[in-house]
């Protein structure tokens, strides 16, 4: 996945994707090491997974994603992720690059 799939780069995360040949998306959330505090760093993964789930026609059918959170991503509500990788996402997958 992280040497074959596409790469987006945001502002403190990167967003990795590659067609699954399933019918369905998968995510993953990757932390950086030194992104340090679990209770910071699981409301983190909690609110992106909840962006995913909500959001699920922002992100291109039969795909898996994975997002890797720099330790500099700051999460300042569930908005702002969501805006985040929708501004991330809207130029390749609107325009069927993928």
């Amino acid at each position: 996945m992280y040497r074959q799939g596409r790469r987006l780069r945001g502002s403190g995360f990167a967003l990795i994707f590659m067609a699954n040949g399933l019918l369905y998306n998968r995510l993953g959330v990757s932390m950086h090491g030194k992104f340090r505090g679990s209770v910071r760093r699981n409301r983190t993964k909690r609110i992106i997974k909840e962006v995913f789930r909500l959001h699920r026609d922002l992100f291109p059918p039969s795909c898996d994603i994975v997002l890797t959170v720099s330790p500099g991503f700051r999460l300042h509500s569930s908005a702002s992720v969501l805006e985040a990788v929708a501004n991330l996402g809207r130029s390749p997958w609107q325009a069927g690059r993928i």
